[in-house]
């Protein structure tokens, strides 16, 4: 079977995109939770978390896409054929992205249940997840082969 090709500018605008937003989610943890609940900041950290996670899985989608018995459209369904087809490490597909696939459907479906405190713990304890599944992610575009995908 011949490689399918990953689209870059599909994912490489996604994998920056991801990176920007949590820089902004670091930024407004950096306040105060007093300050946080201020409707504009948690408003916004709403709004780039949720775009972080749409990121994540955009990206994920993607790649799965273009391999065999990859396809998903379930956000968790996606946490978990990473983790199967062995793109992201199991426990790290079947713990935190599975968690992430549920807290963006949260922030989609449920956004009015939120509360600043609920969101200021997740930007002061998770924001390090999207680093790990970029550096797993990395691990992939940098071992194209070993997938038998290309990068066109």
């Amino acid at each position: 079977m011949s490689p399918q090709a990953i689209k870059s500018q599909s994912i490489l605008p996604r994998i920056d995109g991801i990176q920007n937003d949590v820089e902004k989610l670091r930024q407004l943890g950096q306040l105060d939770l007093q300050k946080f609940s201020e409707e504009l900041n948690f408003v916004a950290g709403q709004f780039y978390l949720r775009r972080a996670l749409e990121g994540v899985f955009n990206v994920g989608s993607h790649i799965l896409s273009r391999l065999p018995g990859g396809r998903a459209t379930e956000y968790k369904d996606i946490a978990t054929k990473m983790g199967q087809l062995g793109l992201i490490e199991k426990n790290f597909a079947e713990s935190k992205l599975k968690a992430m696939a549920g807290y963006r459907n949260r922030l989609t479906h449920f956004y009015a249940d939120i509360k600043p405190e609920e969101l200021y713990e997740i930007l002061k304890n998770n924001l390090s997840d999207f680093e790990e599944y970029l550096r797993q992610i990395k691990q992939i575009l940098e071992n194209l082969d070993k997938y038998n995908l290309t990068m066109e």
